[in-house]
């Protein structure tokens, strides 16, 4: 076996590389490494012929290079690093999919130096502007010719290699900017990030638009379908795309459970990711034992997965605990993970008693920070949010979150960095980007709110934020604790630490923004149809159709050996089941009506509970509440105001943890549980005449169950089923409407009586035909999904949202762009629609530029804010305005056949939490004063601040590219209004 010159002394067996031919002809090659499992696979595109020297370049299928470095690294390179390192040498872009510790930077690093050897330029984008800046400092203390170009700072344009936001990226290629023509490579990094719903696009877009003459560096997370990503780039770029992929961790992790109140920890998964069942067990009894201890403790507390607030109750006695346990086993940098900036604030203040810094560490902690807050001017030194961290950083305790001042957020992480913070209290925004790595990673909580339910962390998550724990060549492994407050599924445990990495899957849609820009720039390829054609979505759409055209002709043949015999006279009974059975789903939502229905839900009526595809049988009702709004745990429906509180059969242990109860399934030997659940008016599939008495108590389960033993004696009682209450004869309905109904589902009902199979009941005939019945309907879904292309729908929504285009006069009836468009055209932060409007139909002009800047701020996504919003005069009438404007366009889009609720348009749209606190800064007031003004977080408040200058100063180009002089000077001066202080002090990484 020969050595592998790429890979030092390291030897690697020979594999034989297999080729797999995907559906575009193009080829993939394969080929593992198996010294520390490193897979290289590459896509060619069909007909690709490489002209490189063999033996300097090795392959396309096992690169490696022999000629001399364009940068030396001081330690040995991994095989994943001298993989990549030698497809960069061959000139050809490469996709390297690993974890945040393994070093991919040095990948990028080794782009940039190639780039300067070849005297090219370089551009590295970053998804957000606090990682571009460490990114820049990073690069710049290396490099030297760097530059940096974010929405609020421009450092060295002309540099040889530009660190900026993928954002500037997508302008710059939108304006045809004359910096590309230099440029050899564009380096992605978190390119996972394209699964971003809100801003996932940019990198789509940014990608398809690159010229084909650029190569790529795709930095990224692990992700499960990395080979996928790479025979994208090379259909979409006909270059060929290598991907090196490695799971390997340099410091191994080992990861512990901590049930709340209790004292121990339990090794789950070890450092070979093994998982500990044994330990596991042992974990599940500390819990019953504290349940039989607790026994009164509230339902509702234990199923929110929330945990008690610091400082209070168990929750932050535990937090403490864990702590202060990681100090004395010298366990520390730890990271302490919350799922709210409110818990790591509490977290932190929790600590008060312990101190992890020496005399000499207290001075330097000191030094740094008096350093830090020199870039502000005396009154913003003295605001509470910095005076209020020194002593918490002097004893080694920092919090992180995005609500944070930035000067104390990155005097934070450069306090981190250099050891002298020792425990840190941060939200997972800590776990993207730069590599600042601890020994161990505590999460506080297993389940986070999404903005739509309290669910479990996801195993990309576990993955990124667990990942923060193990230092490279400091430690012999990492340590992750995760705190459990009830308990878990093994398999839930199981999927969230040792689950496979998220696939990256294209969230691509149409803007306004990219129409109008596309349009703008209508030459050769440049068009909305090529950029829908050439996007990820409709690549991984295209390459999913040849499984299902498999699955149809497997169905297909299932279908063909389906005995037929009687067939006609067993599809007539079904169609006549089936027209009864939407009939009563019809007549059900008529009797549900609020003013219908609720006078015959008393307590003990009988009701039938049907959600989606789950049929729940009859259940008892125990009360109705009014609700204020869907709580967690409900069965969910729209339109809902009524909750009809249910004795349902629920399957055993189904609504113990939190978790949604589920309905009992006929298992012989399993006995369910009646449970109350919550359930929504239009849930109800039909109500019984039948009423029986519910006990006072329903809280022991012998209650509970007396009542199922009721309803399974009622329902062998009538095998026909319970009898229904008769919505004309005893709900006395008289609407014309619910009568008709009522007779025609009589008279079927008689039909299906009177027919000759409810005589027969020829089971397997029956049961034949409904299999029959299923197959050709999933074969006509199947078939419709094939048909209904993406592009076909994409297409549609462009000739919708071009028709709102025309009708609001950004293009003409050619597609021609008009003076509006080309305003909107370079407007990517608010609304380009909505803006637009405002500054044609004249609200900006009534305003001066105070006013301006507090209307803008409208355009600016921010924290909501739970106070009462009430405006001066002179702010009220443009937001009046404002509202109005938006109203009309969310109509108008509407009209236009597209998906939009014209009040969820309007509310998301227009945001005027910060009008007042804007309006205010941009009078002169102080920043002490305007956060007085609001409980939004100061960090967010300057967040909100730099975005809106930015927004501003593409309103300025806007009014400058339509010739309004004095809107112009106006945008001009609100901007210049809001640029001091605090508020735009300088990144400590600049």
């Amino acid at each position: 076996m020969e050595e592998s010159p790429t890979l030092g002394k390291r030897k690697t067996p020979e594999i034989n590389s297999h080729v797999t031919e995907t559906p575009k002809q193009e080829s993939t090659i394969k080929q593992r490494n198996l010294t520390r499992s490193c897979v290289h696979e590459v896509a060619v595109p069909s007909g690709y012929d490489s002209t490189k020297d063999e033996s300097i370049h090795g392959t396309l299928a096992n690169p490696m290079y022999n000629g001399e470095m364009a940068k030396m690294y001081p330690f040995e390179l991994d095989p994943f690093q001298s993989v990549s390192v030698a497809c960069l040498e061959r000139n050809e872009s490469v996709l390297v999919s690993a974890h945040t510790s393994a070093g991919k930077t040095a990948v990028a690093e080794y782009a940039i130096a190639m780039a300067f050897r070849e005297k090219q330029r370089v551009i590295y984008t970053s998804p957000l502007k606090a990682l571009s800046n460490q990114k820049y400092r990073e690069l710049h203390q290396e490099f030297k010719d760097v530059g940096l170009m974010t929405g609020d700072v421009t450092l060295s344009p002309n540099a040889s290699c530009l660190v900026m936001t993928t954002e500037i990226l997508r302008g710059m290629l939108y304006r045809g900017s004359e910096v590309l023509k230099e440029v050899a490579w564009v380096i992605f990094d978190e390119i996972h990030y394209m699964k971003d719903r809100e801003r996932g696009v940019v990198w789509e877009e940014s990608i398809i638009f690159l010229p084909p003459a650029i190569k790529m560096v795709f930095l990224s997370a692990t992700m499960s379908n990395a080979t996928e990503f790479a025979e994208w780039i090379c259909h979409l770029h006909k270059q060929p795309c290598h991907v090196v992929y490695t799971d390997f961790r340099p410091t191994p992790l080992q990861h512990y459970v901590f049930p709340m109140g209790g004292s121990g920890l339990y090794l789950v998964v070890d450092e070979n990711e093994q998982f500990r069942e044994d330990n596991f067990v042992k974990l599940q009894d500390t819990f019953s034992k504290q349940k039989i201890g607790d026994g009164n403790r509230s339902e509702g507390g234990r199923a929110s997965g929330r945990m008690a607030k610091g400082g209070s109750g168990s929750g932050g006695s535990d937090i403490y605990k864990i702590v202060k346990m990681i100090m004395e086993r010298k366990f520390q940098p730890v990271i302490v993970f919350s799922f709210s900036r409110r818990e790591c604030e509490q977290h932190a203040m929790s600590m008060s008693k312990l101190d992890f810094n020496t005399q000499e560490e207290r001075d330097d902690v000191e030094q740094v920070f008096n350093n830090a807050v020199l870039c502000l001017n005396d009154e913003d030194r003295n605001l509470p949010a910095i005076e209020l961290m020194l002593p918490l950083l002097k004893r080694g305790i920092a919090v992180h979150h995005s609500g944070l001042l930035p000067v104390i957020k990155e005097l934070v992480e450069l306090l981190f960095q250099e050891g002298l913070v020792k425990a840190l209290f941060a939200t997972e925004t800590f776990a993207m980007g730069l590599n600042m790595p601890a020994k161990t990673v505590v999460f506080t909580a297993v389940k986070k709110w999404d903005g739509d339910s309290h669910r479990y962390i996801g195993s990309g998550e576990y993955i990124q934020m667990s990942g923060r724990a193990g230092r490279r060549g400091k430690d012999e492994r990492g340590i992750c604790i995760i705190m459990v407050n009830e308990q878990m599924e093994m398999n839930t445990l199981k999927e969230m630490v040792l689950g496979k990495p998220a696939p990256l899957v294209s969230t691509f849609r149409l803007s306004y923004y990219s129409i109008l820009n596309l349009m703008s720039r209508a030459e050769g390829q440049f068009t909305a149809e090529h950029v829908i054609k050439n996007s990820f979505h409709q690549f991984q759409y295209e390459k999913a159709l040849p499984d299902m055209g498999n699955k149809v002709s497997k169905l297909e043949q299932e279908a063909a050996l389906l005995d037929a015999s009687g067939e006609a006279e067993v599809a007539e009974y079904h169609k006549v089941k089936l027209e009864v059975a939407q009939l009563e789903k019809k007549l059900m939502s008529e009797i549900t009506r609020p003013e219908r229905v609720l006078y015959y839900l008393g307590s003990g009526r009988l009701i039938k509970v049907r959600e989606g595809g789950t049929d729940w049988g009859w259940g008892i009702v125990v009360n109705v509440v009014k609700k204020p709004s869907a709580g967690a745990g409900t069965l969910p429906s729209r339109g809902a105001g009524y909750i009809v509180d249910t004795l349902l059969h629920c399957s055993p242990g189904s609504s113990e943890n939190g978790s949604r109860p589920k309905p009992c399934q006929p298992r012989p030997g399993e006995k369910g549980e009646m449970h109350v659940v919550p359930v929504q008016l239009p849930l109800i599939s039909a109500l019984s005449k039948i009423r029986i008495s519910v006990p006072p108590d329903l809280r022991p389960l012998e209650a509970r169950q007396s009542i199922l033993l009721a309803v399974q004696e009622l329902e062998s009682r009538f095998p026909q089923g319970l009898p229904k209450l008769n919505p004309v004869k005893d709900m006395k309905i008289e609407d014309p409407e619910v009568v008709e109904l009522v007779n025609q589902i009589e008279e079927l009902e008689h039909k299906l009586f009177a027919h000759p199979l409810n005589k027969s009941q020829d089971e397997n005939q029956i049961r034949c035909f409904q299999r029959k019945a299923e197959v050709n309907h999933e074969i006509q879904q199947l078939k419709s999904k094939m048909r209904d292309s993406q592009i076909q729908k994409f297409r549609d929504e462009l000739k919708n949202r071009s028709r709102v285009l025309k009708k609001l006069g950004h293009i003409d009836a050619d597609g021609i762009v008009q003076l509006k468009g080309r305003a909107a055209c370079l407007i990517d932060t608010g609304d380009e629609l909505l803006v637009t409007e405002l500054m044609f139909n004249g609200t900006f002009n009534d305003l001066d530029h105070h006013q301006v800047a507090a209307l803008a701020s409208c355009f600016i996504p921010v924290d909501k804010s739970s106070e009462q919003i009430n405006l001066r005069t002179e702010l009220a009438k443009p937001l009046q305005q404002l509202q109005e404007s938006a109203r009309k366009i969310a109509e108008i889009q509407h009209e236009c056949k597209l998906e939009v609720n014209v009040d969820e348009y309007v509310e998301s749209t227009v945001r005027p939490f910060l009008m007042d606190v804007i309006y205010c800064w941009s009078k002169g007031a102080t920043f002490a004063e305007v956060i007085q003004m609001t409980d939004i977080f100061e960090g967010s408040i300057i967040r909100s601040a730099r975005r809106l200058d930015e927004f501003l100063n593409q309103l300025r180009a806007a009014a400058q590219a339509v010739g309004e002089a004095n809107l112009e000077k106006k945008f001009a001066a609100a901007s210049e209004s809001l640029r001091r202080g605090i508020m735009f002090a300088n990144s400590l990484y600049l």
